[in-house]
């Protein structure tokens, strides 16, 4: 089978968020999903989005392993979730996740004049009353909040090392995440009424708002916990991979305008009938092999003949030939997936960073880039190699350290690439490459262009039609699907609401360029998003040769 699958380079994340909003103006700039991030951009260590999600313990996602060696969810089987159908007792509160807010610009702009300025002060957007801010998505933010926060981080909680947590010499990386598009999504084996599925071409998880009767069983079941509820529609929502943009090989909207250029996304070919097994090793340390061992080399010509047969077209088989992601995971191995003791199979994998030894080495005067000196250093980063083990590995410091290697031996080798100097091939045979295959694993993570980083095969026009009756089943053409319009307390978005499957980007343009609200009921002009694209009645003064023209002081255009 085909799977779409993500890798994001963590040495390249700057923590700028901008994946975030575009995803989130994309996808849940719309009442009912007010707090919810498809997209959000963590720092490590911290709480996460919603608090410790990650504790597994308390919110019991995922699988786990019997003792007779079959993988059973964590939540409980059938019966247990018929008992709690109507009251699921394992679901993040709305002070997990955040209450979102605006501000009341208005009074800014119709306070009258005073002694005192007057003040814009927060709104709940699911209220609409005054309230305080004591959370937002993202409260760890570059360690604002490390002094109350960082000791609640689950994973820090399990390292058996010391870590230092005064200011100055904490440590920290920037994490973003969306949905993991699993191969064995106990989301989907969650859910009683079989709304959530994985599709068949491409592997994208799915919610069909048709089935959807929001018993939230699959907000409890996802250990990552990127399946929201709606609380307008009472339906479940997650991440698409914006399936609309790459069904006509465009990248997802996080991936198109990531300032760092840090995603790679590409198709991977996997043995479906070995999933369940490699979900289900003993050794939680020994999943990440166990799921390489899925993926299928597009290269084999055994392969090839198998992925024919099983329908898959021939541009899809050669795109996978051509995936960044199946390199940086299986060819250079630097790729690591978020987890994997979950035994979801995720499929949005990441490359640990690497910076922050590189600056400790400099710090000491030492080169930074001396193969030698940086392997010397991995083991004593500010980043603790046991903290990206606890989140890449099931806790194996092991495949970090070589995956860490890697790269050092990359920054070394191509420093004598770029200086002239005489090439040393000890260095990349000390982590088993040659310097023809450090080179390419250089021009891929460093300097890639747009159609290496996104290798994404279109969808084909025989199956246009069942394409199209996914994207009506998931509801994107109306109210209570993305790119949904409605009014709130604060105004409403403007022109009519255009089908979200049509690319998002204009039909929010189209929509901010209208001069009367959705829907063609009255309402105020919102002067933050407005571009300049025709005006309301009342904005600015009457022109010569209009009605009223002529009557108050004149004012300029």
């Amino acid at each position: 089978m085909a799977q779409m699958a993500m890798v994001m380079n963590l040495d390249k994340c700057i923590g700028c968020h901008t994946c975030s909003v575009t995803c989130k103006q994309a996808w849940t700039n719309r009442t009912g999903v007010e707090y919810v991030w498809f997209n959000n951009v963590e720092t490590r260590p911290g709480v996460g989005y919603p608090r410790t999600y990650q504790d597994q313990d308390r919110w019991l996602g995922g699988w786990e392993r019997t003792r007779r060696g079959r993988l059973r969810l964590r939540a409980g089987g059938r019966l247990r979730k018929l008992t709690q159908i109507f009251s699921n007792p394992t679901l993040p509160s709305i002070d997990d996740y955040y209450e979102p807010w605006t501000y009341d610009y208005d009074v800014l702009l119709s306070s009258p004049q005073g002694e005192h300025t007057p003040v814009a002060r927060p709104k709940s957007l699911i209220t609409g009353e005054d309230m305080q801010i004591r959370w937002s998505a993202n409260w760890d933010d570059n360690l604002g909040g490390s002094g109350e926060t960082m000791a609640d981080d689950p994973v820090l909680a399990t390292m058996s090392t010391q870590v230092k947590a005064e200011l100055e010499q904490a440590f920290m990386f920037y994490l973003p995440r969306i949905c993991e598009h699993c191969l064995n999504p106990s989301c989907v084996a969650s859910c009683p009424s079989g709304a959530m599925y994985k599709r068949v071409e491409d592997g994208i998880v799915l919610v069909d708002q048709d089935r959807c009767r929001g018993w939230r069983m699959c907000v409890t079941g996802c250990p990552y916990k990127k399946v929201y509820f709606n609380h307008k529609t009472g339906k479940a929502e997650k991440c698409t991979l914006c399936y609309p943009r790459l069904e006509v090989g465009l990248p997802t909207v996080c991936s198109e305008t990531c300032v760092g250029r840090l995603r790679y996304l590409g198709l991977v070919l996997y043995d479906e009938e070995r999933v369940l097994a490699a979900a289900s090793v003993e050794d939680p340390t020994a999943l990440l092999d166990a799921q390489r061992s899925v993926l299928l080399d597009p290269h084999d010509p055994e392969v090839v003949a198998a992925a024919r047969a099983a329908g898959i077209p021939d541009d899809w088989v050669e795109a996978a030939q051509r995936s960044p992601v199946w390199r940086l995971i299986s060819e250079f191995e630097v790729a690591l997936p978020l987890h994997p003791e979950y035994r979801t199979m995720p499929m949005v994998w990441y490359i640990p960073p690497l910076s922050p030894v590189v600056d400790v080495v400099q710090g000491t005067g030492a080169d930074a880039e001396d193969a030698p000196t940086l392997f010397a250093a991995i083991d004593r980063l500010r980043i603790p190699v046991e903290y990206l083990a606890g989140l890449f590995t099931a806790g194996d410091v092991r495949p970090v350290q070589d995956v860490l290697q890697r790269l050092a031996a990359m920054r070394a080798h191509m420093r004598n690439v770029n200086l002239g100097t005489e090439q040393d091939p000890r260095i990349a045979a000390s982590v088993g490459m040659t310097g023809d295959e450090v080179e390419q694993m250089y021009r891929l993570l460093a300097i890639a262009k747009y159609e290496d980083r996104y290798v994404i095969p279109s969808a084909h026009a025989e199956v246009a039609r069942d394409l199209e009756e996914i994207a009506s089943g998931c509801s994107l053409d109306g109210d209570g699907g993305p790119g949904m319009g409605g009014a709130g307390p604060f105004g409403s978005s403007s022109g009519r609401p255009v089908r979200a499957s049509v690319e998002t980007f204009h039909a929010l343009a189209d929509r901010q360029r209208a001069d009367r609200p959705a829907g063609g009921a009255p309402g105020r002009v919102n002067l933050l998003n407005w571009d300049g694209n025709g005006t309301a009645p009342g904005v600015f003064p009457p022109a010569p040769g209009e009605p009223g023209y002529g009557e108050g002081p004149e004012v300029g255009r």
